[in-house]
């Protein structure tokens, strides 16, 4: 049987709409940009990891929001989150001028929570996700990808 160009496009349209809808549910965040690792320590330990690291690699530290602690002072409950921002001029400036709208996603932020199950998560967004939504050269995609090494670093 020999399809046409639009049977094909079509077809092949469904089958990647099928094969979206069997690996969606295994890989919740990945369609959205955000990596999640797991970590081996506490939420606490974590970010103390995180912050050690970013010390020892001369990065700023330039807040650490704690969502369960904010919480709490209105009287709810939400499961030790925490969220670094963190980044370096000299990595962040160039990405600024080569895509302007990176900026809304910079400084660079990585997040540490607690699961209903008491196992502790680091998510954080995709450098080559940052890289296609602002549209950033691949000469620049490792002033961002170290965002994956500090991540794992703190995990481990």
């Amino acid at each position: 049987m020999v399809l046409r160009d639009q049977s094909l496009s079509a077809l092949l349209g469904v089958v990647a709409a099928l094969g979206a809808a069997f690996v969606r549910p295994m890989a919740p965040h990945q369609d959205r940009g955000v990596v999640t690792r797991q970590s081996r320590h506490s939420v606490d330990q974590t970010v103390e990891r995180l912050e050690a690291l970013l010390r020892a690699k001369g990065v700023t530290l330039f807040a650490m929001v704690d969502h369960s602690g904010e919480a709490a002072k209105v009287g709810l409950r939400l499961r030790p989150t925490k969220l670094l921002i963190f980044g370096n001029p000299k990595a962040g400036t160039p990405l600024m001028l080569a895509a302007p709208s990176v900026a809304i996603d910079l400084p660079l932020k990585i997040l540490v929570w607690e699961d209903a199950a008491g196992k502790v998560w680091l998510g954080y967004n995709s450098p080559a996700y940052l890289q296609q939504r602002h549209g950033l050269p691949d000469s620049l995609l490792p002033n961002i990808a170290g965002v994956e090494a500090l991540a794992q670093a703190a995990a481990e």
